[in-house]
């Protein structure tokens, strides 16, 4: 278990692969710590990689600071991490929330991310409003009274079936309230569409067929902002993909890693 003592926030990163290998760094989701990638991290073992994960603040094993929280403060923590873990390139690999801080890191420090894969994800995730009343009803009843909603953006119809999807539903209710809430005021504050269309790296971009909360068709016009990058959807796979279908997933990444970064 490997703690790193941020200025900002005590943040919870574990470390798989090749300490000598080309970097590649997850984010995680909303609601999800860093075992939202076991499948993904376990299928790329032997590839001579340095596989970093973390969890963001508010998540996991990671400190809770009282929100409000922006995106700003998310990328500040992930900067200042990778600066702890002597990352100074590397692969950033972001779903959803994951993929905005993956975002926002290229346009803030594009010496430091030298290609980037946003899963499930969008400049823009959602409005103001929808953002306020989930949190007003997180505040009044609990992360319990939104569980099911979520699972239905999640995952598939044929994945919720599955007694594993009561672990990620015990994940998201176990997440610090306040944490997820300073997430979603952060998302609900951030639109990213000017920075995002700066970005001039390789970029692969994932989406979810049955994905309800990033549908594919918001990956794909995000991903498209970036001249040269490439859409790719994953068939009967929801919001995290990685998880219900982390073959077809990992397939992708490598693919991107030998075709777009000749990894």
């Amino acid at each position: 278990m490997k703690i790193a003592r941020l200025p900002t926030a005590d943040i919870h990163w574990h470390e798989d692969g090749d300490p000598d290998g080309l970097a590649v760094v997850f984010a995680n989701s909303l609601g999800t710590d860093l075992r939202l990638w076991d499948g993904v991290v376990d299928r790329l073992a032997g590839n001579g990689l340095r596989l970093v994960r973390f969890d963001k603040r508010g998540h996991g094993l990671s400190s809770c600071p009282k929100p409000p929280y922006s995106m700003d403060d998310l990328v500040r923590d992930t900067d200042t991490l990778l600066d702890e873990l002597d990352i100074g390139s590397c692969v950033f690999v972001g779903l959803s929330i994951g993929g905005m801080i993956g975002q926002l890191l290229a346009s803030r420090r594009p010496d430091r991310i030298s290609g980037l894969v946003l899963a499930n994800t969008a400049a823009k995730m959602g409005d103001p409003a929808m953002w306020r009343d989930r949190i007003s009803r997180i505040r009044a009843d609990g992360l319990d009274s939104i569980a099911d909603a979520v699972l239905e953006r999640w995952f598939s119809g044929s994945f919720r079936g599955r007694p594993e999807s009561l672990g990620w539903r015990h994940m998201l209710c176990r997440t610090p309230e306040d944490g997820y809430v300073g997430c979603c005021e952060a998302i609900a504050a951030a639109d990213l569409s000017q920075s995002t269309a700066s970005l001039r790296l390789p970029m692969l971009g994932i989406g979810g067929s049955e994905d309800l909360a990033s549908p594919s068709d918001l990956v794909r016009a995000t991903t498209a902002l970036v001249p040269g990058s490439r859409f790719v959807e994953i068939d009967q796979a929801g919001h995290l993909p990685c998880v219900e279908q982390p073959d077809a997933f990992t397939g992708h990444l490598l693919r991107f890693l030998k075709e777009d970064l000749h990894v």
